[in-house]
């Protein structure tokens, strides 16, 4: 995870893509290129041509019907699924920003300190 951006929900999609893409563009210079859903708009590509990244929008194929799995798309899927497994992610408990964005970083340190010690995460499921 290289950054995390917590903002209100009634926050558009480009607020929060541009936001990130400062973010990214602040704390690291090796990422070259974003891929984003639908959601976002010409002013994230065009934000990120300013930074340095190439943003890249994963459209849906419109003569496929039905449900089929974009690109690259199952892997924000599984991070957010991760993430769920960490109950103080679930709702929404933080009342400023920093501490939800404190608690999505814990969170993945926790999946990742988990994947290098081979070891299973415990589960509320099981009890």
């Amino acid at each position: 995870m290289i950054a995390v951006v917590v903002l209100a929900a009634s926050a558009h999609d480009n607020a929060a893509g541009i936001a990130l893409l400062d973010k990214v563009a602040a704390d690291t210079d090796t990422v070259q290129k974003a891929l984003v859903d639908q959601g976002f708009k010409t002013a994230v590509i065009d934000h990120g041509q300013k930074v340095g990244i190439d943003v890249e929008v994963v459209e849906r194929n419109p003569a496929a019907g039905g449900f089929v799995p974009q690109a690259k798309r199952w892997v924000v899927e599984q991070v957010n699924g991760i993430m769920m497994l960490h109950r103080r992610l679930v709702r929404d408990y933080e009342h400023r920003p920093a501490s939800a964005e404190s608690r999505v970083y814990w969170a993945i340190s926790d999946r990742m300190a988990r994947m290098l010690t081979v070891t299973s995460t415990p589960t509320w499921r099981g009890a």
